[in-house]
């Protein structure tokens, strides 16, 4: 099985970037979109229904912000919108679909990139940590996708030393994540693989950093340690260009 997480900067402007072709090729059993940007009466389902796909969406209640979605070949049992804590769903931050043997998650953690929002970020990474706990007593096997807006370690940031006071790499946000994947059980999928540096999944659009990759490893596949010994491959797919992020991939045997 093949799962692809992207934040695609808004869906919209992702179609007019032949992303519809870009999926045809990648070809992903399953993808999970953080930043849809689009309500669902906004965002062409047809198209992706044409090549295969289910999609369901969760927007945020504001226009042309944040949401996500997840689009799959696999008819999911159950879709799970939202968490139930208001102030994260009315933002569209959390989507769940529920397959036979395991679950995949579609998550956008919000940016701090105002440092006015570090706390709802450090709040909602708090509160998301206690739902998959809680989660994995019912549902042990999971995937959870989506864009952290946290470089974990050191090697995930192109400048560690220059930027260790920036949102994203701060010493609390590292620190969550850590706790994150210990308490929750998880693996870095992509590091499990691949420990070389410059590897990124996100470029800021400022003084031509792609090209030069002066990245961040913002966008993360989460697997539950019990599918530790089904995972087969993890790669981030930076061709892929319609966005300021890249998908990264995650293959499993499942």
């Amino acid at each position: 099985m093949r799962l692809i997480t992207y934040n695609v900067n808004g869906i919209r402007a992702a179609f007019t970037k032949d992303f519809l072709g870009w999926l045809k090729t990648a070809d992903p059993d399953i993808i999970c979109i953080q930043e849809s940007k689009a309500g669902n009466d906004q965002i062409d389902i047809e198209s992706l229904e044409k090549l295969g796909y289910h999609s369901y969406w969760h927007s945020a209640v504001r226009k042309g912000y944040s949401g996500v979605g997840i689009a799959s070949k696999i008819k999911p049992n159950h879709i799970e919108y939202g968490c139930g804590i208001e102030s994260y769903d009315n933002e569209g931050r959390i989507i769940r679909a529920d397959f036979d043997g395991f679950s995949a998650i579609s998550v956008y953690v919000p940016s701090a990139s105002n440092i006015e929002r570090l706390e709802f970020k450090m709040q909602f990474c708090h509160d998301f940590l206690a739902y998959i706990k809680e989660l994995k007593k019912t549902i042990p096997n999971l995937i959870i996708s989506g864009d952290f807006n946290i470089c974990h370690e050191a090697i995930d940031i192109h400048n560690p030393v220059g930027l260790k006071n920036t949102s994203g790499f701060l010493p609390m946000e590292k620190e969550w994540m850590t706790s994150f994947i210990e308490e929750c059980e998880l693996i870095d999928s992509f590091r499990f693989f691949n420990n070389e540096p410059d590897n990124y999944t996100w470029w800021s659009y400022r003084q031509n950093s792609r090209a030069n990759n002066k990245g961040w490893r913002l966008d993360y596949n989460f697997a539950s340690y019990s599918l530790k010994e089904k995972l087969s491959r993890a790669v981030i797919l930076k061709e892929a260009v319609h966005s300021d992020h890249c998908p990264a991939l995650v293959e499993i045997n499942i």
